[in-house]
């Protein structure tokens, strides 16, 4: 497939666009700063003037698209990673401005051109926990697709803002249109790196539900969704199968989530941020896990 990806140059996709090359797509990289990886194409556009993403999604990625004298090729599909990463980094507003509006040009010039699916970040942060003021838990857990999302932060509003875009285009045009709230983004040095002290304090994890993704697990997420049509709109939890922190469900219960509510029957190290229904629809199988470097 032709892909055109925005904000493959952060933390999450500069190892998801690897991955998807290795499947055998063409990338092309919309980022403020380049991706120097082998075969990707990079544009440097600001998502959120809605002339510059119309203009760079019907337009050539490389000099090689040139020789066929058939004009410039169609995007097949847009991931939409870009955004303002987290609160603390830029004001509020402007936090806020920057994601829902180049979250809304992106699905808008992908209506108008006809590309038909579009995979777009979304974040844990939805469910308020993560950046909440003091402490909160969840309804319940494991935390699926149907928890409620009334979070407080500017971030989090925001990706709730584009899920509703997000549907509202899917309703419009027909489109599959995939939402993914991802959980906290670990690359690979950072097991040896982090994962000691969160071993050592659990309490550490407590804001991303005890839960992790490991960034070359979430691009064979993305994947999944590029090879699975037809579902509409979706919203899917991305998150490894283990909890991120060295004791049991049964003590994390008790130690933190004493009086909430358990649907169903949980693992000993399962995850409480549920990916079931990622693994139900579009064939999620996570492969990576801490456990396997801290022994």
């Amino acid at each position: 497939m032709r892909i055109f990806f925005t904000g493959g140059s952060g933390k999450a996709g500069k190892h998801a666009i690897p991955y998807l090359l290795e499947q055998g797509h063409q990338v092309t990289n919309a980022d403020l700063v380049p991706l120097h990886h082998p075969g990707v194409n990079n544009i440097e556009l600001d998502l959120a003037d809605a002339g510059q993403v119309f203009n760079a999604l019907h337009a050539y990625a490389s000099f090689d698209e040139l020789e066929p004298g058939t004009g410039v090729p169609k995007y097949d599909a847009i991931v939409h990673f870009a955004a303002v990463p987290r609160i603390l980094l830029k004001t509020d507003n402007e936090t806020y401005r920057i994601n829902v509006l180049s979250t809304y040009n992106v699905l808008d010039a992908a209506a108008k051109l006809g590309i038909r699916k579009v995979i777009f970040a979304s974040s844990e942060t939805t469910y308020g926990i993560c950046f909440h003021d003091g402490e909160v838990q969840p309804d319940y857990v494991p935390v699926d697709e149907d928890h409620p999302t009334v979070p407080q932060d500017s971030y989090a509003m925001s990706k709730v803002v584009n899920e509703v875009t997000g549907r509202s285009f899917q309703a419009r045009t027909g489109f599959d249109i995939y939402a993914l709230r991802i959980n906290n983004v670990i690359e690979p040095h950072e097991y040896a790196q982090n994962f000691p002290d969160y071993i050592k304090d659990p309490a550490l994890r407590r804001r991303n539900i005890f839960a992790y993704i490991d960034a070359r697990d979430l691009g064979h997420m993305v994947d999944c969704c590029l090879k699975t049509d037809g579902l509409g709109y979706q919203v899917f939890n991305v998150s490894n199968d283990d909890a991120s922190v060295g004791i049991d469900t049964d003590e994390i219960m008790s130690r933190f989530y004493k009086g909430v509510p358990m649907h169903g029957k949980m693992g000993k190290t399962e995850t409480f941020y549920s990916n079931a229904k990622a693994k139900k629809m579009v064939g999620f199988k996570p492969k990576h896990s801490w456990r396997d470097v801290l022994k």
